[in-house]
């Protein structure tokens, strides 16, 4: 159960992703510096800390050529993502319309792609449709019932 509490940090760390992306971003007065310093945290939290981790534990040999192509191309969506969110604030969105809308769509483009490349062993209980359509109505309603600003 300890996963849990990491899921948790997850939810905590990306609920308050937007509304800080954005606020950095209004205050830097240009988006190309926000995604610098994205960027920049990236690199010390993606890369400072398991470099200096694996090489305590000697791990910082026997990469295979799948996994790293597979992970490597996992950071460049969570790059592009970051990127899109930026130019959606640029463009005009505010965090109250576009993190619903990422939050609520990337789930079910995760389940959808989840079923792609690990067929489950069974069909899809029908209720994971009803999922999907109440997600959507779900962020719809986050979006329609906001609090004004």
């Amino acid at each position: 159960m300890t996963w849990l509490l990491f899921v948790l940090g997850a939810v905590l760390s990306w609920g308050v992703y937007g509304v800080a992306l954005h606020t950095g971003q209004v205050q830097l007065g240009n988006p190309l510096r926000a995604l610098l310093c994205v960027g920049v945290a990236y690199f010390l939290i993606g890369v400072v800390v398991p470099i200096v981790a694996l090489s305590s534990q000697g791990g910082l040999s026997g990469f295979s050529a799948a996994g790293t192509t597979w992970a490597t191309g996992a950071g460049a969506l969570g790059a592009i993502g970051a990127v899109c969110i930026i130019w959606a604030f640029r463009t005009g969105g505010i965090p109250l319309y576009v993190m619903p809308l990422v939050f609520g769509g990337a789930p079910l483009v995760n389940v959808l792609t989840s079923m792609v490349l690990h067929p489950p062993r069974t069909a899809p209980h029908p209720l994971v449709y009803v999922g999907f359509v109440m997600a959507s109505v779900g962020a719809g309603m986050v979006l329609y019932f906001r609090p004004q600003a």
